[in-house]
């Protein structure tokens, strides 16, 4: 007779492997779990040692899914999947009609919390929650689907691309004054609000300038972890942020902050509503996500 019921290792052992290798970091994972690095790790060689096989290749600047690890974490993935779907239905029972939907803070407040107001004055019996995070936001269990920049690597998520934007420096009226028409290598030597995210599919300034050719010195100018908090500073004069046009419309048409031409760059990814199979969101969920793709597709609100 088995040790276990259903003959598994213990379930902590799964839930570190799950997360580490959502990630590729072990890092990442532990902010996720609350732990420390080292107890990620911990966890991932208890479960090769029970499996006695690898399942992550260690390499120096992180790591990488073995055949066997790749394996698990299909299966796992789709398994925690329906998990957490089944007990999101017992929740909604609970709790009434919700939808829940994320972004990150500068998506949230420059365009999805008010398009997430008018849809609700339209349907006033959807409760619809938001989760801020400017971490990555795949893999969260309660979240019915969320904005995002570029594509998701996971095959099982729908993916819908509802905008590309353009890419041009932005600072204060003064400093706008100051610098349009100045050449890419005066742009590079000003302070530059660096934003470092645990996202890496933003576009930072080294892509930017070196898309439009530039491949000299950048100065270090000042890093921030918050796109919203860099968009602030920028306002205030302390420097100049890599502006998303249409994400910003609603700063730039009051003149809080200021495009510097003339060099601009087309996006390399687009901003993609990304979520839960059809068959798996409810009515209200298929209402609200309709909702911001029109949106989007018609020019309304803050992104017209």
């Amino acid at each position: 007779m088995s040790r276990r019921h259903y003959n598994l290792p213990p379930l902590t052992t799964l839930a570190a492997f799950e997360a580490a290798a959502r990630h590729l970091s072990f890092k990442n994972a532990a902010q996720e779990l609350s732990v420390t690095p080292g107890a990620v790790s911990h966890q991932v060689k208890a479960l090769e040692a029970e499996l006695q096989a690898p399942l992550f290749q260690r390499k120096h600047r992180g790591v990488e899914l073995t055949e066997e690890g790749e394996a698990l974490f299909e299966t796992l993935a789709s398994s925690f999947s329906k998990i957490s779907l089944s007990l999101k239905t017992i929740r909604d029972r609970q709790t009434g009609d919700t939808v829940t939907i994320g972004s990150t803070s500068a998506v949230a407040s420059l365009w999805l919390s008010p398009s997430v107001v008018r849809f609700w004055r339209r349907h006033p019996d959807v409760n619809v929650n938001q989760i801020v995070n400017d971490r990555p936001l795949r893999g969260m269990p309660d979240v019915d689907f969320y904005i995002r920049y570029g594509r998701e690597r996971d095959a099982r998520v729908e993916q819908t691309e509802l905008y590309r934007d353009h890419l041009v420096p932005v600072g204060n009226a003064e400093l706008a004054e100051k610098l349009t028409g100045c050449p890419l290598e005066e742009l590079a030597q000003q302070r530059l609000l660096h934003l470092e995210s645990d996202d890496k599919s933003w576009t930072t300034w080294a892509d930017w300038f070196q898309q439009l050719g530039y491949s000299g010195p950048i100065a270090p100018g000042v890093r921030v972890n918050n796109y919203a908090v860099a968009l602030q500073a920028a306002q205030d004069g302390v420097g100049l942020v890599l502006g998303w046009q249409r994400l910003l419309n609603p700063l730039l048409a009051t003149g809080q902050l200021v495009p510097i031409g003339p060099h601009v760059l087309a996006a390399p990814h687009g901003f993609h509503l990304v979520g839960r199979p059809d068959a798996e969101l409810s009515e209200s969920a298929r209402l609200l996500r309709n909702w911001v793709i029109d949106e989007i597709h018609q020019g309304s609100g803050e992104l017209s």
